[in-house]
């Protein structure tokens, strides 16, 4: 294995324990991020995670709005970088960016490529009860993450798995990959393999719109949704007071068919034993765990219903009733 000078491009936590492996066993002659944000009651601008770790790491650090202009490759050229690494960077790599490198640009993805190319595979894959997905290294193309596979990693989904757990596991498994990947560069680049792309799937952008719940729906499929929307935006519904998000919920495995009398789709039709709120489904019970009303800090449901003036037969807000 021989150094590696590497062009590091990623902004988000995700993208901070491969920075953290390279840096450990390779070159890293640059970071770029995205610009700053401005953020908190000043609306102060905050480097993006990526850059703040950079910096903590005495790394050259750069945030140009865009690489389309020649001074922003003259400056990328400049480095005589063996590889760009790119993970969750946010900004477009033209192909003359793309062709500067000596061995290419190497991008990361959340997922088992061709599925779930896009912005949110980790909430995609939940979403879509996906029993796995993983990690998956390629070679940069123009179009969206469709470029030749070198390596992937496989990573189980739980059946408790929320977005926010399987965002740090994969996390981790990205850092691995990416760093053996590297390792083994010029070799690896001779074993690419091309997406099949009649196989190919997509996760659009998450918005939190689309995160209000259907209570129509079957209880695991709702389960689902909660985790897949689990910490961002939050799988919510409409109380008196505004929003109500749900972090947790557990499917009822009885005989709950029965148990919701038929009632209509969102019904409250009563506590678990251990003070749970039941909400019949468009089949079977879900049993919330844990909420967070709007203006509040997350809390245990029994503690939400001590304080609610909710009585058993109040059916919650469905996409029907006027979401805002």
């Amino acid at each position: 294995m021989s150094n590696k000078r590497i062009v590091f491009m990623g902004s988000p936590d995700f993208a901070i324990p491969a920075l953290n492996a390279l840096h450990n066993h390779h070159e890293i002659v640059a970071v770029y991020s995205q610009p700053p944000r401005k953020s908190g009651r000043g609306m102060g601008e905050k480097l993006v995670p990526v850059a703040q770790h950079a910096e903590s790491l005495n790394l050259p650090t750069h945030w140009p709005e865009s690489l389309r202009d020649k001074t922003s490759q003259d400056v990328l050229a400049g480095f005589d970088a063996d590889i760009f690494i790119v993970v969750a960077y946010g900004l477009l790599l033209p192909q003359s960016v793309l062709d500067l490198p000596r061995f290419g640009c190497i991008n990361s993805h959340a997922s088992l490529l061709p599925r779930w190319r896009g912005a949110a595979p980790i909430q995609r894959a939940i979403e879509a009860g996906d029993t796995e997905t993983g990690i998956s290294a390629m070679v940069m193309e123009a179009g969206l993450d469709t470029g030749p596979v070198l390596a992937t990693q496989r990573v189980l989904i739980a059946t408790n798995e929320t977005a926010g757990t399987l965002h740090d596991k994969l996390a981790i498994a990205n850092a691995e990959i990416l760093l053996r990947t590297v390792n083994e560069v010029p070799a690896i680049l001779s074993t690419r393999q091309v997406q099949n792309d009649d196989d190919a799937t997509y996760a659009a952008k998450i918005s939190s719109a689309e995160a209000q719940i259907d209570w129509r729906k079957p209880a695991h499929k709702i389960d689902q949704h909660i985790r897949a929307f689990s910490p961002f935006p939050g799988a919510w519904f409409n109380g008196e007071k505004g929003r109500i998000k749900i972090s947790e919920a557990i499917v009822d495995t009885s005989d709950s068919n029965s148990e919701s009398g038929g009632a209509t789709p969102g019904t409250f039709i009563g506590r678990s034993d251990d003070g749970g709120m039941k909400i019949a489904t468009g089949a079977g019970v879900l049993t919330l765990v844990r909420l967070q009303p709007a203006g509040k800090k997350p809390m245990p449901v029994a503690d939400f219903l001590n304080g609610q003036a909710m009585s058993i037969g109040t059916v919650l807000t469905g996409l029907d009733d006027g979401a805002t």
